[in-house]
């Protein structure tokens, strides 16, 4: 039966049942059950249709939230399919693993009434895994095929948005990635209790089955150069992320058991997805009966801490140097990390690691939040004579990513970038100063969420597709004028 909206004065909201905090401890499952259908019907009720949504405003792919929401409270669960889906390629992958509580529902007019937000990341995920229960998500058959040919560079999320929109459009797509499978960091960097893999999986299959071709194991300035790819294909597409680890300066770095984050974290989802792994193997990346120090405050270093709790650690800290209230991971992952055993040392900064053979500990100093920056941030400034030594058979180096030499890489120089390495593009066209070659996701704004990478996807392929469109119509009237 269709109810009616405005329900929020009259129920409570409530999220689907959580797994418990030790049971999540010991397998890889994903935190949260799925809605039974009633239930999503009675949570997406509480919306209250607002005159300006502010869920949709903070949302980066703006997607038309209240009106899924208000198909789904109606039962009409295909209709709010098709509506999920107009506007974000992924809805239940970014259903997972969107920080909801910075983005939508944290801007939630209901929520800032003191009545608890929609729980809209929720819904978001059972609409379509729903859909893909009842057969609704069906391979792209585009209404004409176009001969037009077009390369993507990346099989990440602004990769694989782009080219489903492309193929949509009828353009025969290529996608060229280094890894030996589709997904990029979804695959690799998220660990499976935020995103099982099968969900990337049947993504990536659905794209097989729409006709486009992927390459895979394929590095481009190694298999081929980016001219190469620029002269095969009508426009090229880059997209390839940021993997690069930012580095630390502090004595005794460079010891055995100080590992990036990316490195550990892809070690631990190759295992469970079967590959062989040496490092995990030799003990070097597995966590299991070690003290581990995860340094950083971003939604990586909950990764790690919660990765290294289900891998059987001794001891799980964090040490990040501003405090909770400032840190820019989700504090929904901040609150399970700590309910799974993590321990947070808040305004603490590492200023030396110790070991002879291998890291035994890591020396820091404690912080206090001085004067804003110019971004509104208050600096950290380290208090004299307040370091502390935690011990730490394993430092994981959670400190964000930055662009690789991609002119280098590619073979390429003339591609301009930033002062930043990243790629520069004109944000009206996302074109970098190379003809018909484009760039999105976080290869151009920096290391971002995968909303953020789904909708530079979406923006570089309109983007591309008036470039083809302009392109062939300019060819066909100077054929005409030639004659």
């Amino acid at each position: 039966m269709a109810q009616r909206m405005l329900q929020f004065t009259k129920t409570g909201q409530a999220m689907p049942d959580k797994r418990a905090a030790e049971d999540r401890r010991q397998d890889w499952g994903e935190v949260y059950g799925e809605y039974a259908r009633a239930k999503a019907e009675e949570q997406s009720s509480r919306c209250s249709q607002c005159g300006v949504p502010f869920c949709q405003v903070h949302c980066p792919l703006h997607n038309n939230i209240p009106d899924w929401l208000m198909l789904t409270a109606e039962g009409r669960l295909e209709e709010a399919y098709e509506v999920s889906s107009a506007t974000n390629n992924m809805p239940e992958i970014c259903g997972r693993i969107c920080p909801q509580d910075r983005l939508c529902e944290g801007n939630c007019v209901i929520e800032q009434a003191g009545h608890g937000t929609v729980t809209i990341g929720s819904i978001e995920k059972y609409i379509t895994d729903t859909a893909w229960e009842q057969g609704w998500v069906k391979p792209i058959v585009p209404k004409r095929e176009r001969d037009q040919s077009i390369g993507i560079v990346g099989a990440g999320p602004a990769g694989l948005a782009a080219a489903e929109e492309l193929r949509k459009l009828g353009y025969q797509i290529e996608v060229y990635d280094r890894y030996d499978r589709i997904g990029g960091l979804m695959i690799y960097g998220i660990p499976n209790f935020k995103l099982e893999k099968p969900v990337v999986e049947r993504r990536s299959q659905r794209l097989i089955d729409s006709g486009i071709r992927f390459h895979l194991n394929f590095e481009v300035g190694r298999q081929a150069s980016l001219d190469a790819l620029r002269a095969k294909h009508d426009a090229v597409l880059i997209a390839t992320g940021v993997y690069k680890a930012r580095d630390l300066k502090a004595p005794g770095v460079g010891l055995p058991g100080i590992v990036p984050a990316l490195d550990y974290l892809t070690a631990s989802n190759r295992k469970g997805l079967g590959d062989a792994v040496p490092d995990f193997d030799s003990g070097r990346l597995d966590a299991q009966g070690k003290n581990v120090v995860v340094i950083g405050g971003g939604d990586t270093a909950m990764d790690c801490v919660r990765t290294a709790v289900r891998q059987g650690a001794t001891s799980v800290k964090c040490l990040y140097r501003r405090n909770k209230a400032n840190m820019p991971g989700s504090q929904r992952e901040v609150q399970n990390a700590e309910e799974e055993g993590v321990e947070f040392i808040w305004q603490s900064a590492p200023e030396a690691f110790h070991g002879d053979d291998a890291v035994t500990g890591v020396q820091a100093h404690r912080m206090r939040l001085g004067p804003p920056d110019a971004s509104g941030r208050q600096t950290p400034e380290m208090i004299e004579g307040s370091t502390v030594l935690h011990d730490a058979d394993l430092a994981i180096l959670a400190l964000g990513f930055e662009p690789e030499d991609m002119p280098g890489l590619f073979g390429s120089p003339e591609l301009k970038v930033s002062r930043w390495g990243t790629i520069g593009v004109s944000w009206k066209t996302m074109m970098t100063n190379l003809d018909g070659v484009f760039a999105a996701g976080d290869i151009v704004r920096g290391a971002s969420l995968v909303v953020w990478g789904v909708r530079d996807g979406r923006d570089a392929a309109a983007s591309m597709h008036r470039y083809l469109v302009e392109r062939a119509e300019a060819s066909v009237a100077h054929a005409v004028a030639a004659e």
